[in-house]
């Protein structure tokens, strides 16, 4: 089974509350991701729960990209 990941996902600032669609890039599953915003890439690291990243001084969250898996095989 093959998956793939969406290229965007909802990135939370912990200061306000407030979230936005980011675009997301070099997914590693439970590892680490990249996040860009507004032509400013975040980079971001898995803590066990969610992935953590700053930028400007203030912290951002995400779960991550949705995940979709494909079957591989003849049709």
């Amino acid at each position: 089974m093959n998956s793939y990941f969406s290229k965007t996902a909802m990135l939370k600032n912990t200061r306000n509350e407030q979230e936005v669609e980011c675009e997301v890039d070099n997914v590693r599953v439970n590892e680490s991701l990249d996040a860009f915003v507004a032509n400013n890439k975040i980079h971001m690291r898995w803590n066990g729960k969610t992935y953590v990243g700053n930028m400007a001084g203030m912290e951002f969250t995400t779960l991550g990209p949705q995940e979709f898996n494909t079957k591989k095989g003849r049709y």
